[in-house]
């Protein structure tokens, strides 16, 4: 049975996506904007010992499987399809077919590929290994992909055509409005990035900003920016775990891409930490990945797991929102911005594919295309509802004080 055919049964004569294999068959309309091209058989050697997602990422990253035109048109176009929905009879003959792939063309994963896990998860030595994995790429690279802002986290659209730039000036100005900065407060960022919150902070609210991050190289150039902006009086960017910030009696504390990192079991010593980090009546801005209920496993699918994110998780707002409250932070306004997140990642897709000669230059074809596949997947997620991005306003709150306005006032 030609390829060609194979996927014509799987996903139906109608889809408008082009298929072309190296056994010469194809299906679909040709002329389409999308074309998936499987180029060697070793594509289907990478299926046969790893089925399902991982198998695929690993035949896109090593170029066995070809996606030409647009990634996330490409994804968008084929439907949900599983196992229990393929007759039987397909299932049998694609069972033998693969079998035989995986004995005459053995394969090895990616070098890319994070595999080696050694350590208690989530410990400090293993969530700094986690960290410089992924952040620990090129300076250079991220910046032709998230922009100006050097920003990677979810932005906030006061429009649908607003720049990324703007987006993300505008998040960071909504968490300091949240948080209610003033001149002269005192801000603990953990999970600074680039120092995108805590430059944020400083030069536009006068605010003391401490920043935190796994990253050395994040913060080496967080604390070139200070630098270069007359900033350091007022902010600073470490290289340091946040468990180990000795300073307390912070206004604020904003933690803005960093839950997805620390795990389901150790929320309630996260939410501790920050509380005691806090003056009485502080805020903490808690910004999230999350998975729209608790009906399916926290950790990351095996493609994120081992090429994007080692060792993510996300959890439910309704668990992280009753965490926060076990812990003394009492929740006074949370809102999803998952639309907002498709729209950041819409735009980080379109900076990579406009540098993709120079990403490729500077990280290796295979890494640009784990980012290729990734940004536009996540992109898809977020439309269509598999994550969502949540903000969660909390304060320490002291025998039913709480200083905060009688309605939202930012």
């Amino acid at each position: 049975m030609a390829l060609a055919a194979v996927f014509a049964r799987l996903f139906g004569e109608d889809l408008p996506i082009e298929f072309r294999a190296y056994d010469g068959s194809r299906s679909g309309p040709s002329g389409c904007s999308s074309a998936i091209v499987v180029n060697s058989p070793l594509a289907l050697a990478h299926l046969a010992t790893a089925p399902g997602e991982l198998g695929l990422a690993r035949a896109y990253i090593n170029g066995h499987i070809e996606v030409q035109g647009d990634m996330y048109t490409a994804l968008a176009a084929f439907p949900s399809v599983v196992m229990s929905d393929v007759p039987w009879k397909l299932r049998a003959e694609l069972a033998v077919r693969l079998a035989g792939y995986r004995f005459w063309w053995p394969v090895r994963p990616p070098e890319q590929e994070n595999r080696a896990r050694g350590g208690r998860r989530h410990s400090k030595r293993r969530d700094s290994e986690s960290v410089s994995y992924h952040y620990d790429v090129s300076n250079l690279f991220y910046e032709w992909v998230l922009g100006s802002s050097m920003t990677y986290t979810c932005a906030v659209f006061e429009r649908a055509d607003a720049s990324l730039e703007r987006a993300q000036y505008t998040k960071h100005d909504l968490v300091a409005r949240k948080l209610g900065l003033e001149p002269g407060m005192r801000l603990l960022d953990i999970g600074a990035g680039w120092g995108g919150m805590v430059l944020h902070a400083a030069e536009h609210y006068g605010v003391r900003a401490i920043g935190v991050t796994l990253s050395r190289s994040q913060a080496e150039w967080a604390q070139r920016l200070i630098a270069d902006r007359g900033l350091g009086e007022l902010a600073e960017v470490r290289y340091q775990d946040y468990r180990d910030v000795p300073e307390s009696g912070f206004d604020a504390v904003s933690s803005i891409g960093l839950t997805e990192h620390i795990g389901r079991e150790q929320l309630p010593d996260y939410f501790s930490f920050l509380r005691e980090k806090l003056r009485p009546g502080g805020r903490l801005l808690n910004h999230c990945i999350t998975r729209p209920d608790g009906s399916y496993p926290a950790k990351a699918g095996k493609f994120i797991s081992r090429y994007v994110f080692p060792d993510g998780e996300l959890e439910p707002p309704g668990e992280l929102m009753s965490r926060m409250h076990d812990h003394g932070l009492e929740v006074r306004h949370e809102e999803n911005l998952r639309e907002h997140y498709a729209l950041t990642l819409a735009g980080w897709c379109a900076n990579l594919e406009r540098n993709w000669r120079k990403a490729v230059a500077e990280v290796g074809h295979a890494r640009a295309r784990v980012w290729r596949l990734y940004m536009a997947a996540s992109r898809l997620a977020f439309e269509s509802n598999e994550i969502q991005l949540h903000q969660m306003l909390g304060v320490r709150s002291e025998g039913g004080i709480s200083p905060m306005p009688l309605r939202p006032d930012w």
